[in-house]
């Protein structure tokens, strides 16, 4: 949702994968929200999968969220647990953390 991340975010997804274009599925503190038990609104994803042949999914966070107001390794724990809840479900996802400094970078790399 935070229109700081939004343009860093896309530009590394098209310089390190290739995609013409990227949907974006945004919610105020969207790794925050991934992980309560009680989400279960996929449909967005499955449009993005289905309608839209997307083949990748990247969950994202970032610092200094508004809508998930925790400290950054809170952020990057969600986004790992939302990684393999969405592994499980749907797809296999790659996270992503956007530092304050507005630089992408993959957490999901083993």
């Amino acid at each position: 949702m935070d229109g700081r991340v939004q343009l860093p975010v896309i530009h590394w997804i098209k310089e390190n994968y290739a995609v013409d274009y990227v949907d974006m599925i945004t919610e105020a503190g969207m790794d925050g929200v991934l992980v309560d038990e009680n989400y279960s609104n996929m449909d967005r994803i499955d449009i993005s999968l289905t309608k839209h042949n997307s083949n990748i999914i990247f969950i994202v966070g970032h610092h200094d969220g508004g809508g998930n107001p925790v400290d950054d390794e809170t952020h990057k724990k969600q986004i790992l647990i939302a990684v393999e809840k969405i592994k499980r479900l749907r797809h296999s996802p790659l996270g992503l953390w956007v530092s304050n400094e507005g630089k992408v970078e993959e957490i999901t790399k083993k």
